[in-house]
């Protein structure tokens, strides 16, 4: 069995921008057409008005203040309400592929890696751009890179759960160096036009680079200690798109094709989930909570990593639970691999932190490492 390190990272930042103030403009306009269209039924009493939405709300329900996307015009347009992108011809680089080989090139660099060290790498993403062949391999073709590929979806917690594949490939030696894309255009599934969940989610793509420990030559590289992954079906977050819409005759443009939750129950239940979960895994390698120099969580909500942190340490501390949601949004299954990316250089030789996801499922994913 093999040692193993994560030696790089990258993260792929979409063009554009946009504020909460923005947002909230275009949703009220929105709003006011809506209600406007029927006003008879809202008069009639068999239709309640939609609701306008505002910067304090979304902050002080989330945390959130802005957020990256690919696309900008089609969301902030009241009449669509969703990005506009164009259809590529097959021989074309696909537009998650473009985004994953953009941030893998950002990690093979940290790493000092080229395309072709790598023989395995895993896709994994909330959502996936089609059906096949797996975005892996074409991510494997563009880089040079030999081995093997293929997809997984996790939701928010496709990253952790990728990670642990390319650590018990490598550690197995079934694969030397594992390249792990987190390519999410969560612009694409969010529900702009609802108001409990229109500020949530932001575009972004990530990267990580896990091989053997005794062929590593990066500058810093990070020990894993080790991985756990956990599930309990929920519907609380749900997103029923899928192949067989057209089968079923149902609508495309539904509600429930985009994504939905119960967001006080999901806050309710899960965070005890992840809390007990980072706990035990600690407990299990011998560590306890405090003396973790710092956590990287899933990025989805404030107030939850707030609290995961006060059961976790006793009090909330952005020092040791960095935050990036309030610049990114919930950027799914990237948000703790960017707060990992951005926010480990100041962590010296000897300190213990934890990559922590969890979301729709319910799962939760932990990622225990150690700076070398």
């Amino acid at each position: 069995m093999h040692s193993v390190v994560i030696t790089g990272t990258g993260l792929h930042q979409p063009p554009h921008t946009i504020t909460n103030a923005e947002l909230v403009e275009s949703f009220n306009r929105y709003v006011e057409q809506e209600n406007a269209r029927h006003a008879d039924a809202i008069a009639a009493g068999t239709r309640a008005p939609l609701q306008p939405s505002s910067v304090e709300f979304i902050e002080k329900a989330s945390g959130i203040k802005q957020r990256y996307v690919f696309e900008k015009a089609g969301i902030l347009d009241p009449q669509r309400m969703y990005p506009r992108y164009q259809e590529r011809p097959d021989d074309q680089l696909s537009m998650m592929a473009e985004l994953a080989v953009a941030a893998a090139q950002q990690a093979l660099q940290q790493a000092g890696k080229r395309g072709a060290d790598i023989d395995a790498v895993l896709c994994a993403a909330s959502n996936m751009q089609r059906a096949y062949p797996a975005m892996a391999i074409e991510v494997q073709q563009a880089l040079g890179a030999g081995g093997y590929g293929f997809d997984m979806n996790v939701a928010c917690s496709s990253a952790t759960f990728a990670i642990e594949q390319a650590v018990n490939a490598v550690r197995t030696g079934s694969a030397r160096c594992v390249l792990v894309v987190n390519p999410e255009i969560t612009s694409g599934h969010q529900a702009w036009n609802d108001r409990d969940c229109h500020f949530i989610f932001g575009d972004v793509c990530t990267a990580i680079l896990v091989e053997r420990a005794d062929t590593a030559t990066a500058p810093v590289q990070w020990e894993v200690l080790g991985t756990r992954l956990a599930t309990q079906f929920s519907n609380n977050i749900r997103n029923n798109f899928g192949f067989l819409n057209r089968s079923e005759d149902s609508d495309p443009q539904a509600r429930d094709k985009t994504f939905r939750q119960e967001g006080r129950k999901v806050f309710k239940e899960v965070v005890p989930i992840a809390a007990a979960h980072i706990e035990g895994h600690l407990a299990d390698l011998g560590h306890a909570p405090a003396a973790v120099r710092r956590y990287w969580l899933h990025q989805a909500n404030e107030g939850m990593n707030q609290f995961v942190i006060k059961k976790l340490v006793g009090e909330a501390d952005r020092e040791r639970a960095p935050l990036i949601l309030d610049e990114f949004a919930n950027t799914a299954s990237a948000g703790s691999i960017i707060a990992f990316h951005k926010h480990r250089a100041d962590l010296a030789a000897g300190d213990i932190g934890v990559i922590c996801s969890f979301g729709a499922g319910y799962s939760v994913g932990s990622v225990v490492v150690r700076k070398r």
